[in-house]
């Protein structure tokens, strides 16, 4: 007869999440390195209980966050697992209803952006003995829906446990997924309120320490092959690297085979890094957030070898960079390498790359020099956008570059993530983290405060402007509780800057991108919200420093940084020269419009369109 422990459904969760472990290369790390949570009906009595049980504190186990909304919660836990190369994540619980609901957009984001997340939503009565329950949503075609089926379109792995004996397999299940290279993202567990509290007798194995190991898929010979002949018909390779380099850790060899075989290395936003912008072969930036250097590169290309990239339509350009090359992708997801009829290598980046490294071949010469001074060119392009005398969006960056040295610079969305693709000076493949699968407003300080659980030894300076901030600051309250400490710099440039500019060029007049009142006219085109966001960010429990000039901002952040507490730097930029797209980006213009503007807009655009390859 088989030992047996009788806990509730949720104190089992909770007792074997604690077990978790992953592996890979003979290091382990914990799986489930926390969970963070807000609690109400749907999960206080079953989670809440079996977290203050088992202690909860930093500690323990399974430590518990307090986060104040659930989709920054999610955010948090992308962050900590993107930080940890996929190896290390956090749990996020929330009550049914809303609490359940606003952990969709994080869930997405994190399935975009290849990252593992678990999520444990609570979830209505499984006995439907008190239904509608607060916050129920009733479907009159199912008994069996709630508002938790949301997050099935942008979840990885979905399940519902309505019976205590559901649980090991779906926590199994759960595990898998999570620890997949290729199949990871958002995880959700949805658990009836009810099931959490009830009692069960559980096999002890269910507890026992369990490691899994995270393969490195090396490639197939006959593919290798393939690729080896891709790699023999070419004389002007680009590489572009992506995000799935820095996951296997494969930095080193990316920049051994570079070397050796003269290939130029353009980065994607998830990939940059993965060289240092220095190295002989960087060539920066790619797609239409790209340099010069690189999307010159990429029109001139016969090859373009992608690495661990999902090849989104910025990087692309949507679909008009590439020329005529053709395409080899590695890539741990099948799904990923076989993208625009490429030559497929799925395998590991890390395991890929040492194989390739053995092909007897190298780029023509000539290509690797133009590709080496266009580079060169293009840091004597950035230098100058840093070197400002005003606060310009630039300016900004290429102080908080020279200051930063070492840390990690954390953002998202509007106009500074293509900034920073060009600009950003990148010497180590764990400081730039910038989220843009889903491009997600709100992202930056949760997300940052993900990043710093997941590497407390280096500083996290988190690039925020007022669009972002004004949807998501509360977790600067998550912080200073915690005694997190971040580095925030909040840019004030009144709206939207980067829709704004997009507006414009679609001929929408820049519609609804600033942040003034409305004037005599009734538009929104009056005087400037009397909005305080320094005082916001003091009330939060920041502290908060202000910057007028290049001079005052270097002080201000060498204060920060000498600061124990999460302090702000808040900052008003002003119009200036920033580096432009180098390449198209394929948003569509009204085809008839009453407006010049627009007319204007859809004759570029048509005359855009005719530079987009199908890709097969």
């Amino acid at each position: 007869m088989r030992n047996t422990t009788r806990l509730t459904v949720a104190q089992a969760l909770v007792r074997f999440l604690a077990q978790q472990w992953t592996e890979r290369d003979g290091v382990e790390h914990r799986l489930i390195a926390g969970c963070v949570g807000i609690f109400g009906h749907g999960n206080v009595a079953g989670i809440g209980q079996a977290l203050a049980e088992q202690g909860a504190g930093t500690h323990d186990p399974l430590p518990y966050y307090l986060a104040r909304n659930e989709q920054a919660m999610v955010h948090t836990a992308v962050g900590y697992a993107r930080q940890s190369d996929r190896l290390s994540t956090l749990a996020c619980t929330s009550s049914i209803g809303p609490g359940a609901t606003n952990m969709v957009t994080g869930a997405a984001l994190a399935t975009i952006n290849r990252l593992p997340v678990l999520l444990l939503p609570g979830d209505l009565f499984a006995t439907r003995v008190a239904s509608p329950v607060l916050q129920e949503l009733e479907d009159p075609r199912s008994y069996d829906v709630s508002v938790n089926d949301c997050l099935k379109p942008v979840s990885r792995f979905w399940d519902r446990v309505n019976r205590p004996e559901q649980l090991p397999a779906a926590l199994l299940g759960a595990m898998r997924v999570l620890t997949d290279p290729a199949e990871t993202g958002a995880v959700s567990l949805a658990l009836p309120q009810d099931v959490q509290a009830e009692a069960y007798d559980w096999p002890e194995e269910l507890f026992a320490r369990r490691v899994w190991h995270v393969a490195r898929p090396t490639p197939e010979p006959a593919a290798l092959a393939r690729a080896a002949e891709l790699l023999r018909g070419s004389r002007r390779p680009l590489i572009v690297a992506g995000g799935g380099v820095k996951y296997s850790g494969a930095c080193a060899e990316l920049a051994r085979f570079a070397g050796r075989h003269g290939v130029p290395v353009a980065e994607t936003q998830a990939g940059k890094g993965v060289v240092p912008y220095d190295h002989p072969r960087a060539v920066g930036a790619i797609g239409h957030t790209g340099t010069r250097a690189a999307d010159t590169l990429a029109r001139e290309a016969d090859l373009v070898i992608g690495i661990g990239t999902r090849y989104s339509d910025f990087t692309t350009a949507s679909r008009t960079l590439f020329g005529q090359a053709r395409f080899l992708n590695v890539n741990v997801a099948a799904f990923d390498a076989a993208k625009h009829a490429a030559g497929t290598l799925v395998a590991d980046a890390r395991e890929a790359l040492k194989a390739l490294d053995d092909v007897d071949w190298r780029a023509d010469p000539g290509w690797t020099s133009r590709a080496a001074e266009l580079a060169a060119a293009w840091q004597a392009e950035t230098d100058r956008f840093y070197g400002g005398t005003e606060l310009t969006q630039p300016v900004v960056l290429g102080v908080l570059n020279e200051v930063a040295a070492g840390g990690v610079v954390v953002n998202a969305a509007g106009s500074m993530p293509g900034d920073l693709h060009r600009l950003w000076r990148a010497s180590d493949p764990g400081q730039y983290h910038v989220e843009y699968g889903y491009s997600c407003m709100g992202y930056e300080i949760a997300g940052g405060l993900g990043v710093k659980l997941a590497a407390p030894e280096r500083e996290v300076f988190v690039l925020v402007g007022d669009g972002s901030y004004l949807m998501m600051a509360q977790e600067i309250a998550t912080a200073v509780q915690e005694g997190v400490k971040l580095v925030i710099v909040l840019v004030d440039n009144q709206g939207f800057a980067s829709i704004g500019a997009l507006s414009e060029s679609v001929g929408a007049l820049r519609l609804g991108t600033a942040y003034r009142t409305r004037g005599p006219d009734g538009r929104l085109d009056g005087e400037r919200l009397p909005v305080d966001l320094a005082a916001n960010a003091a009330s939060l429990g920041a502290d908060v420093l202000t910057a007028a000039d290049p001079q005052t901002l270097r002080a201000a952040l060498a204060k920060a940084v000498a600061s124990p507490r999460t302090t702000v730097v808040y900052v008003e930029t002003v119009p200036g020269p920033a580096p432009g797209a180098e390449a198209w980006w394929d948003v569509p213009v009204a085809e008839v419009s009453g407006l010049a503007e627009a007319r204007a807009a859809r004759e570029r655009y048509d005359e855009a369109k005719r530079d987009q390859r199908p890709y097969l």
